[in-house]
């Protein structure tokens, strides 16, 4: 709930600047530290609060899956390892995560949402159309998990071990 909390707090403040989405590098550092199920459920109510707060739609449940799907990836990919992922590896699954995963997810649902009829065609020219604001995306994640994946992930271990958190 916390890091859900902190997830929305940041993607509000910087809504204005819509590519740059700092929460999803928040959910895959929580994925990582707090294992699969706790990345894919801070991803998952992160989005939701933040729909209520921001703009609800149908759009929601997908936003939602697409961003739980991502904590719960790096939570099973990063987690398990006994040790901290390296750089360059997160910052590349991070970026391949909100543009292949979210960005697929959600242009293929904006297909879905707004057509009558599913076509290949239809879904290929919305990716085509959303690349270049994924790929902001994506870049902003992976610069955001390379300054903060260290620091964040330091304060989330000592917590873990703390309070005596598990690894999923």
């Amino acid at each position: 709930a916390m890091m859900s909390a902190i997830v929305v707090f940041f993607n509000m403040i910087s809504y204005m600047m819509t590519p740059f989405q700092p929460g999803t590098a928040l959910v895959i550092i929580t994925g990582i530290a707090f294992g699969p199920e706790a990345g894919f459920l801070t991803g998952a109510l992160a989005r939701l609060i933040l729909n209520v707060f921001m703009q609800q739609g149908p759009w929601t449940p997908w936003q939602m899956f697409a961003m739980g799907c991502i904590g719960g990836l790096a939570g099973s990919l990063f987690s398990r390892r006994g040790r901290r992922p390296r750089k360059g590896m997160l910052c590349l699954f991070g970026f391949l995560a909100a543009v292949v995963l979210y960005g697929a997810v959600m242009n293929t649902a904006s297909v879905l949402l707004w057509s009558h009829s599913l076509q290949w065609e239809l879904i290929a020219a919305a990716c085509a159309a959303g690349l270049p604001m994924d790929l902001l995306h994506g870049g902003s994640t992976a610069l955001l998990l390379y300054l903060l994946a260290d620091p964040v992930q330091g304060k989330l271990d000592r917590m873990r071990e703390k309070y005596g958190w598990g690894r999923g």
